[in-house]
């Protein structure tokens, strides 16, 4: 297993497409646990392949310890409701904005053995779906959100 290096905005890969998986291979599985080594060392809640530089359609949530969804050719398929909060992104370290998301979103995807799955979730995991999906389209937070200054952060912790 390898922590690999995530990718910063600016890198042009950031904006691309994913392509689908045909074929889950030796490759593909060791890639899903090197994103998973990464996403851990880095203390996030979700992870894209394009992050780590590599075009494929798949992603990493992880919201609760212990409780990770590994996701091959994602779609989302049901949304409900709205919610507003605070979005941040391991891919453009510092920076924190507000952007209107779903409340709960359903997900279709494969797991690493090739089965079909969906998955339901709301609040932050509802959140980080769209916003991990949003990268295999090259979409990034900052495209839609509110950015924050440091000085309204400050406020906005000291508020909690």
């Amino acid at each position: 297993m390898a922590k690999l290096n995530i990718v910063k905005v600016g890198d042009e890969i950031l904006r691309k497409k994913s392509r689908p998986v045909t074929e889950i291979t030796p490759r593909i599985l060791q890639l899903l646990d090197d994103m998973k080594d990464t996403l851990h060392s880095a203390n996030g809640c979700g992870l894209a392949a394009v992050q780590v530089g590599v075009l494929r359609r798949i992603v990493l949530v992880e919201t609760e310890p212990g409780e990770l969804f590994e996701m091959i050719n994602p779609e989302i398929i049901s949304v409900e409701g709205e919610q507003e909060d605070l979005e941040g992104c391991l891919s453009v370290p510092g920076k924190y904005g507000i952007t209107k998301r779903p409340m709960t979103v359903t997900v279709r995807a494969m797991d690493r053995n090739g089965k079909t799955f969906e998955v339901t979730g709301s609040e932050l995991m509802a959140r980080a779906f769209c916003h991990e999906l949003d990268h295999l389209d090259g979409v990034l937070y900052i495209d839609h959100a509110k950015m924050l200054t440091q000085d309204e952060l400050d406020e906005l912790y000291e508020e909690e």
